[in-house]
């Protein structure tokens, strides 16, 4: 998933309606939107024009009574300008928090149901940019896009509508740098926009990058690369200050520049209508409202172009995660098998897959487990042993043959209930950051504590747990950083036996253990395996001697399918295994 330099059109209709269609739960507060930013934009044209009638017919004439009702009224309006103000404020970004709380429950549920080849394409630092970032830019279009631009194009032509029927005269003086004042804002816009773009993608960069870093710096300090690796960032980070750079330059020209051209319309105004007024062509009160005029008319042309960038980069931001959400990345869920309790029965029947088009990982594979039957896959690295987990997991689709779960299509299968009779114990146990008692019980409220003791103690994992402070409250920190890796197997086995799957997937569940940790993990899995199908991936060839059979693979193919003891008297492809990691061992 490659960011692009996407300008997008700032009123893109489809990328519009589609967000309008998260907006339909909130219609009430969208309809009260509009109506606050319809009476803001006639309350406050309407001050100029109280101004200039107080001056002219009150204080001219000395009508203190009518001036104090007058003073009264206008106070007024400036509360009630203030009480509408505050309202279609809040009610913009709560429309807009609302929306993107919404979005961003869309986005993450989507995520979850992606295949995993998504992940392992995508950097997640990007996918993170999208899920917060990216929708958080969303926001500012309810809260300073759409209603703030109609708001503020309302206003404008309110203030013009008055200044004409007031005198025309002023008006044409008045607005004489108007057109200068257009051609700048529109520059602007076109260069903050592509600036603004520039942000966005450096922003995904840097997020990539230092998730990335953080997670694996372990590697980075032990191979001493802390230089180089702080001399990429730096130019990663120097990047992302360029783009931002750039956008604060144009700010920096076009304000001033904005200041300027609204300094010559006032002057322009006061010099003309000040020969009008000692002429008596013209009223005070009539200029003082010019003056208040022009203020308002030249706030919202400043601010006009800020809101269309913002507008236009809520919809840049919003066409991304439209196509995160379109992207037709999901393993297929059938609800033709619903809610089912496996017997166990697996069965491959000339099976092909690649993670990538034609690279096939594995090729024409097929064998059957019985139900209860306990299998073991061994062969060298890249031999398609992982790959065998990952399809039964249905992480993965692959792309030619049959794989059968009890005589029926694994594809037939809904996902949560297919997936909800597998347990898999791989190499890298992955942990949340929390409990002890979280992590077993995966946050599900309907498991009760005793259920989760008897677990442990099925496992024979009681004194491990109560060695722990807090024992089941123990925090084990991000990705359980403060337990050993054969701590988090027992977790992961705690969780197993909690759950009661029928099919047991081990990916070399104590390759990466000491032998005192082997040992409790093994007499843990001894447990769990009890009355299960059971699929055990191996690297160390002693923990799968007692398995009913073993395949055998190759390069993506199968080698060889027997007992321990019937493929060492092949000797075999098996035997020439077996040899080579113990060929110093006495049998």
């Amino acid at each position: 998933m490659k960011d692009k330099n996407i300008s997008g059109n700032l009123f893109d209709l489809k990328i519009l309606n589609r967000l309008f269609v998260f907006c339909k739960p909130y219609m009430g507060v969208f309809y009260a939107l509009i109506f606050l930013t319809l009476s803001l934009s006639i309350l406050q044209p309407i001050r100029p024009f109280i101004t200039q009638i107080i001056i002219d017919d009150y204080v001219s004439l000395n009508d203190i009574e009518g001036l104090r009702k007058m003073i009264i009224l206008l106070f007024g309006l400036l509360i009630l300008n203030a009480i509408v103000m505050y309202f279609h404020t809040y009610l913009s970004g709560w429309l807009g928090q609302n929306i993107i709380k919404d979005i961003r429950i869309k986005l993450f549920s989507h995520l979850q149901n992606f295949k995993l080849q998504f992940f392992d394409k995508t950097p997640i630092g990007r996918i993170v940019t999208r899920n917060v970032s990216d929708i958080e830019t969303i926001a500012d279009i309810f809260g300073q896009g759409i209603a703030a631009i109609i708001g503020d194009v309302l206003q404008l032509f309110g203030i013009v509508f008055l200044m004409f029927y007031i005198n025309w005269k002023l008006t044409l003086i008045s607005l004489a740098t108007l057109p200068f004042l257009f051609l700048t804002t529109y520059i602007f816009k076109e260069k903050v926009k592509r600036s603004f773009n520039n942000v966005r993608n450096a922003v995904a960069s840097l997020n990539s990058y230092v998730q990335e870093h953080i997670i694996g710096m372990n590697i980075v300090q032990i191979f001493g690369n802390e230089k180089k690796e702080y001399e990429r960032f730096q130019k990663i980070n120097e990047t992302h200050l360029k783009a931002n750079l750039k956008a604060v330059l144009y700010y920096s020209i076009y304000f001033p520049v904005m200041e300027l051209f609204t300094s010559i319309g006032l002057g322009l105004l006061i010099w003309y209508g000040s020969n009008q007024l000692f002429t008596e062509e013209v009223t005070l009160g009539v200029l003082v409202a010019f003056i208040m005029y022009l203020q308002l008319f030249f706030r919202p042309i400043r601010a006009i172009a800020d809101r269309f960038n913002t507008l236009q980069m809520g919809v840049v931001s919003s066409k991304r995660i439209f196509d995160l959400l379109d992207r037709k990345e999901r393993i297929s869920s059938n609800e033709k098998l619903y809610d089912v309790q496996l017997k166990g029965d697996v069965e491959f029947k000339d099976v092909w897959f690649a993670y990538n088009n034609d690279d096939y990982i594995l090729k024409n594979i097929s064998f059957k487990i019985n139900p209860g039957e306990s299998v073991g896959f061994v062969g060298a690295t890249g031999s398609g042993k992982t790959s065998i987990i990952n399809l039964i997991n249905r992480f993965y689709d692959f792309q030619k043959g049959k794989i059968l779960v009890d005589g029926n299509d694994i594809k037939d299968y809904n996902l949560a209930s297919l997936r909800n009779n597998l347990g898999l114990v791989s190499q890298d146990v992955f942990l949340f950051s929390d409990t002890i008692y979280n992590n077993i019980t995966l946050f599900n409220d309907s498991i009760k504590e005793d259920e989760v003791w008897n677990a442990i103690k099925k496992v024979g994992a009681e004194k491990f747990i109560n060695k722990l402070p807090r024992k089941l409250k123990f925090d084990v920190k991000e990705r359980g950083i403060s337990l050993s890796v054969g701590q988090r197997q027992l977790i992961s086995c705690i969780r197993i036996m909690l759950y009661d799957p029928k099919i047991i997937l081990l990916d070399e569940a104590t390759s990466s253990v000491d032998s005192e940790s082997e040992m409790m993990i093994q007499n843990a899995i001894s447990e769990i395996l009890k009355n299960r199908t059971s699929i055990v991936v191996a690297h160390r060839l002693s923990t799968i001697k007692e398995v009913d059979k073993i395949v055998v693979l190759d390069s993506g193919g199968i080698k060889e399918i027997g007992s321990h003891k019937d493929l060492l008297k092949r000797n075999g492809f098996y035997n020439k295994l077996y040899e080579m990691q113990y060929k110093n061992i006495a049998y």
